[in-house]
């Protein structure tokens, strides 16, 4: 299954890092995954053209909203601080497959 997957943090830098290691561990797990990483302010950008979305941690608060600011087909999921945190891009791999 192909998948474009979109992160969103503050900035869009720790989920740049994070995106990146995401990259290599679906890679590794023969996943045709597209994963990129942007600002919150740029999710209107690519909300249409996504399957997933993936929510920095920290913008917990405001979740409900983004959710809500992208069409009803993509899967919205909040970013585990546990691993996201340490930047461990197989877990967020792992997380995305839990959940589509």
């Amino acid at each position: 299954m192909s998948l474009n997957v979109l992160l969103v943090c503050g900035s869009g830098a720790s989920s740049g890092f994070m995106a990146a290691n995401m990259r290599k561990a679906a890679k590794k797990a023969g996943l045709d995954y597209k994963i990129q990483a942007r600002s919150e302010a740029e999710l209107n950008d690519y909300a249409n053209d996504i399957d997933v979305l993936m929510v920095g941690p920290h913008l917990k608060s405001e979740f409900e909203a983004l959710q809500k600011s992208v069409p009803d087909k993509v899967v919205t999921i909040l970013m585990k601080p546990d691993y996201y945190s340490i930047l461990d891009g197989a877990a967020a791999v792992e997380h995305i497959k839990s959940k589509v």
